[in-house]
């Protein structure tokens, strides 16, 4: 089984990750590798980001020991139509630096205020560093921002995201659901595949 160091300390992302690759990569968070220190995220796209944070750990990989076959990290983005895409590559951190998930979830119910026009989609861009090789996995959903919060499984704004096909946000639906249809889900699906080749 290959061992990966995921290049997030959120404990959401990695459980998510984990319930999909189960039985075929272990997947290793960044505080187990005992790697610690603010990974850089400054690009100006998701797939900038998610090579930007995978490169710090595959500069750092060997200091952690032996033992591992790769890394990979992930950048996550709400896109909002109505707000020319935003929040999009800053949608972590949207109402500040050190703001929570519900801080960002009221700034963009007061940015929709009164608006019609709700469509939005989540994109995931997974950067998979092997042998000192990048490979890229994206994943996208599209869907609408609902009014208000709905649901507590989760994080981030899956309160108020509720997928197309769907009547329900994806933070009232249950873990394997929301992993088989959402865009991490979907960007996942994709490593697995090229990591089962």
């Amino acid at each position: 089984m290959k061992r990966l160091i995921f290049a997030t300390n959120n404990k959401h992302k990695v459980q998510e990750v984990r319930a999909a690759l189960e039985g075929r990569v272990e997947v290793v968070s960044l505080a187990e590798a005992g790697l610690c220190g603010e990974i850089p995220e400054t690009a100006e796209t998701l797939q900038g980001n998610a090579l930007q944070k995978a490169q710090w750990v595959w500069e750092r990989i060997d200091t952690v020991g032996a033992g591992f076959d790769g890394c990979f990290a992930d950048d996550t983005g709400l896109e909002v139509d109505a707000l020319g895409g935003a929040p999009g590559v800053y949608s972590a951190r949207y109402a500040g630096e050190h703001c929570s998930f519900d801080d960002n979830i009221t700034k963009l119910l007061a940015a929709l205020d009164g608006q019609e026009n709700r469509h939005a989609d989540f994109r995931t861009v997974i950067c998979l560093i092997e042998n000192g090789e990048p490979h890229y996995f994206e994943g996208r959903v599209d869907g609408q921002i609902l009014t208000e919060r709905y649901g507590e499984g989760g994080f981030g704004y899956d309160p108020v995201f509720m997928p197309d096909r769907f009547a329900v946000s994806f933070a009232e639906m249950p873990l394997d659901v929301k992993n088989s249809i959402s865009h991490r889900g979907l960007a996942v699906a994709k490593l697995k595949e090229y990591l089962e080749q």
